[in-house]
């Protein structure tokens, strides 16, 4: 298993957003949503990246252990979609639990539960579920893929006492409509496992990548969100 591959974006070796603590942050290759908001347009194809075996992945993050116990922090995979590619991420959380490293995933949650995600779940000690939007039609129009699979995945985690962040972009007139926001409030509040819930302002600085690659951005012309609608979305989900 040390000498499976992944397919890998980047990796940053110092994050500090991505769970608790110092963190390395592994950044997959592939995705198989089409969120018109993406600020990682280069991810997406699923036959790019570079391939690292897990040994070498491994032998990267270890030289961080100490900085990771001192702070509370661990390793983050991320993407992308990390899910798509469960074998590599499961044979390494083996090596980092072996290693006494806390796990985490950032993730859509947009896919199917077979035993491999359980599996999978099982090794994970935190994830970052992106809720895209809690209005099904409107999560269909922005991602390109309906909300049915990461509710339920949601639904799962608690299931089996997984702690869960929730992030949610603010998006002005998508992802900010108010009947919407208390539908998000009242599937988020009887969930026990969620311990945090992020708010993050939409910005379109990953426009440039869209850009680069001669992809026309989706999202022209939507304002990028404020303080003031962070304060508004934040006061409707503690209502």
């Amino acid at each position: 298993m040390e000498n499976l591959t992944g397919r890998i974006h980047s990796f940053e070796t110092l994050g500090a957003v991505d769970g608790p603590g110092i963190r390395f942050i592994l950044f997959m290759q592939g995705c198989h949503l089409r969120c018109k908001f993406c600020h990682n347009r280069d991810t997406w194809n699923c036959h790019e990246g570079t391939k690292y075996t897990v040994e070498e992945i491994f032998n990267k993050i270890i030289r961080y252990k100490n900085y990771f116990l001192a702070s509370g922090g661990g390793v983050t995979v991320s993407g992308g979609e990390p899910l798509l590619q469960p074998d590599f991420v499961i044979a390494l959380f083996t090596k980092l639990k072996e290693s006494g490293i806390q796990t985490a995933i950032d993730t859509s949650g947009m896919v199917e539960l077979t035993p491999k995600i359980k599996e999978l779940i099982n090794l994970t000690d935190l994830f970052l579920v992106d809720i895209k939007c809690i209005n099904d039609d409107i999560c269909k129009e922005l991602v390109g893929h309906s909300n049915k699979k990461e509710l339920e995945f949601i639904k799962y985690l608690d299931s089996v006492n997984k702690e869960i962040w929730i992030r949610q972009v603010i998006i002005p007139t998508i992802t900010d409509d108010t009947e919407d926001l208390y539908k998000l409030r009242d599937f988020i509040n009887p969930i026990d496992s969620i311990s945090r819930v992020d708010l993050l302002k939409y910005h379109d600085l990953g426009k440039y990548k869209w850009e680069a690659l001669n992809v026309p951005y989706e999202l022209e012309g939507i304002r990028t969100a404020t303080d003031e609608d962070i304060d508004r979305v934040k006061k409707i989900l503690e209502s």
